[in-house]
């Protein structure tokens, strides 16, 4: 499988280096940057092009690997698709619903793989929560409460990240999109309404974030509380918890171990965390394995639209102070 790479910064560059010792060809990459072009070429021996357009024209690919500022993701999906390019891209998956709808509904029309990169889909503590809900161990959930916290301000004010005109939001689209997307998918369910309040802490786009959720899984409401920091204490990876409530019993994921409490019993899950580059050669395959009819895809770009809406959501209610709901 011919691969080209749109994004040559660190990540791109790493989740390059996955590909490659996966086996596939790496045919070219674009970055606007030349220090990371001649990074790239020289790590991987293959052209650079400073747009993603030259670097469609130039080269024949299967799959297109992006991972650029967030607002771009857009346009570079939508030329790789018209291009009949499948495309894996890094989380969030857009900065816009409306753009979010047209990519996927191209993809289809197109017969092309559109992943989002959500690699928590593939960590087995995380398999684990969902297994344990579906199964109906804590019976059908109704509350959860969670929260996620990192050293990110500095990092952000330092980078694109803290430019709303790349970024399109802050922590709460950044490493808190993890967050979002853990809710959503470990229980199934879909957002409905939001209220929410955020502190952009003196940057340009918002740091801490608070969000009441009303979310939706087989036609019966969850309540969630939602808590995302970009002020807080760990690095370089996310501090995190989650708790969800069932009729039946609750599961508390504490961010090291898994406590399931059913009946006034309670089961530890202690399961090892997955190094990063495990869970980013998983979700690549997988993305790849789904491309070659192998396998289903994982990580779809309808989790990556719901996930947009409810962080586009969160901000439209934070900005006019009223709750914000989905039709």
């Amino acid at each position: 499988m011919d691969v080209i790479a749109i994004g040559l910064g660190d990540l791109g560059r790493g989740e390059a280096a996955v590909l490659e010792e996966m086996g596939v060809t790496l045919v070219g990459g674009a970055d606007p940057s030349p220090d990371a072009r001649e990074l790239f070429a020289d790590q991987f021996g293959c052209p650079t092009f400073e747009t993603h357009e030259e670097l469609l024209q130039q080269t024949d690919a299967d799959l297109a690997n992006i991972v650029t500022p967030h607002t771009l993701h857009y346009q570079g999906i939508k030329d790789c698709l018209n291009e009949g390019v499948h495309v894996h891209v890094e989380k969030p998956f857009v900065t816009d619903v409306s753009h979010g709808e047209e990519l996927i509904a191209l993809a289809a029309e197109s017969d092309l793989v559109l992943s989002v990169g959500y690699q928590r889909h593939f960590d087995p503590r995380y398999e684990t929560i969902r297994e344990l809900i579906d199964k109906g161990s804590i019976g059908e959930p109704h509350t959860i409460s969670c929260h996620l916290e990192q050293q990110w301000f500095e990092f952000a004010a330092a980078s694109w990240r803290g430019n709303p005109a790349l970024s399109g939001g802050g922590q709460l689209s950044d490493s808190g999109s993890h967050l979002l997307d853990a809710v959503l998918w470990t229980t199934r369910s879909t957002p409905n309404a939001v209220a929410a309040v955020v502190d952009a802490y003196g940057l340009a786009v918002d740091v801490n974030s608070a969000l009441a959720v009303s979310l939706e899984r087989d036609e019966t409401p969850i309540t969630a509380s939602i808590s995302v920091s970009g002020a807080g204490q760990s690095t370089p990876a996310p501090g995190e918890s989650i708790r969800i409530f069932g009729r039946d019993g609750v599961i508390h994921f504490d961010g090291e171990t898994i406590e399931h409490t059913s009946n006034g019993e309670t089961t530890t899950h202690y399961i090892e965390e997955p190094e990063f580059d495990t869970l980013t050669k998983r979700k690549l395959q997988n993305t790849i394995d789904a491309i070659n009819g192998d396998a289903a895809l994982k990580i779809s770009a309808e989790d990556g639209l719901n996930v947009a809406k409810l962080t586009l959501g969160a901000y439209e209610a934070a900005e006019q102070g009223e709750t914000v709901y989905f039709g």
